[in-house]
């Protein structure tokens, strides 16, 4: 029977790692956290900490964390759920913008595939997770979030001369180039101009305290994305792309892109993937089936799902109506959110991977 609050927590650790993670592989131990919060109601009282936001799904880490403490204790038990996102631990030596715990990168190796609604319903279900989410819109050229998060035309974030001010819509804090020059006007930039831009736009804005910040990059895997995944302090990096084998095929290149610059790799989101038909029901691999499954197992990564090729998707996104904010009960909205609890799940598993060890210190006599 459990009864000592203060006893060692060994027996809590062994608890968690002999359960498993109900988003992503791996044991609840690498992202989780028990504690002995006192007697409870006709038992003993514990607290279940996850490193990710989980408002919503509580259930699925409660569940099976009480049945195993009761199973062990021989009493009920009363368990609480909760989170706290930490920071990312540091390893090299760019700076971080204040209050931004971690920086997720949203990438593709070519354009076409989706990867900035995949960004911007990130963010959203990182939000609706219950975080406090930024969305830095890093393309450059091809600015897009605006309309996305319906940002008329011509709104200006305020500044004071040193520092940009992000707009917030649907919870979000936004930054984009597209808030700050006329769109329809072609950036005809270097390499190097757009990498100080984006810095700029990173380290000049005053975002508030952050758990995430979604850095939207570039498509492709040329030298203006490896300059900035190398000057950005990324904490991992998902990377978009389509069924069919070319896309694949660049999306390989932009793996090994982040690999080559030491970012971790969170894993694979395969776009477009099946086709419903809303009449009939009847589905339909339209530009194939498995490729990013395949692609994340050949690269060993994790594959973090497929998305539907949804009609409307993009006139609803060009008009500023996000799914999981315009529709959140819809299948579409439940998808995104569930990448987005597998994402922060992961990039908590990649933390703790990543954390130190402990320092021994051997003092003379």
């Amino acid at each position: 029977m459990i009864s000592d609050p203060t006893m060692n927590t060994g027996w809590q650790q062994s608890l968690l790692e002999s359960i498993p993670n109900p988003i992503i592989p791996g044991p609840l131990s690498d992202t989780a956290r028990l504690d002995s919060a006192g007697a409870g109601d006709g038992g003993n009282a514990f607290r279940l900490t996850l490193a990710y936001p989980i408002r919503g799904v509580e259930a699925e880490y409660a569940d099976p964390v009480r049945r195993a403490l009761e199973r062990t204790a021989g009493i009920p038990v009363t368990l609480s759920v909760g989170f706290e996102v930490p920071d990312f631990p540091r390893t090299g030596n760019q700076p971080i913008p204040p209050g931004v715990r971690n920086l997720i990168a949203v990438a593709s190796a070519k354009g076409g595939v989706g990867k900035s609604t995949v960004a911007a319903n990130l963010a959203l279900g990182l939000s609706a997770l219950g975080a406090r989410v930024g969305l830095l819109d890093a393309d450059i050229y091809g600015p897009s979030q605006p309309a996305m998060f319906g940002v008329a035309a011509g709104v200006r974030p305020d500044s004071d001369g040193k520092r940009i001010e992000p707009l917030t819509r649907h919870g979000i804090a936004l930054m984009s180039i597209g808030f700050l020059v006329d769109v329809n006007q072609a950036m005809i930039w270097r390499g190097p101009m757009v990498t100080q831009a984006l810095q700029q736009l990173l380290y000049q804005t005053h975002w508030p305290t952050l758990d995430y910040l979604v850095v939207d990059l570039p498509p492709g895997t040329g030298d203006i994305q490896l300059t900035l995944a190398q000057r950005v302090p990324l904490s991992g990096a998902l990377v978009v792309t389509t069924p069919q084998d070319i896309a694949v095929l660049d999306a390989r290149r932009g793996i090994r892109l982040f690999e080559k610059v030491a970012v971790p790799m969170l894993g694979v989101v395969e776009n477009m993937s099946v086709y419903r038909c809303p009449h009939c029901g009847q589905e339909a691999a339209i530009f194939g089936h498995g490729g990013g499954e395949a692609l994340a197992q050949e690269c060993g990564t994790l594959w973090l799902g497929s998305l539907p090729l949804v009609p409307g998707l993009c006139e609803r996104m060009d008009q500023g109506n996000p799914p999981v904010v315009s529709e959140p009960d819809s299948d579409l909205a439940r998808v995104f959110v569930t990448l987005a609890h597998r994402v922060a799940a992961r990039l908590a598993q990649v933390a703790h991977e990543q954390a130190p060890g402990p320092r021994i210190i051997i003092e003379e006599g």
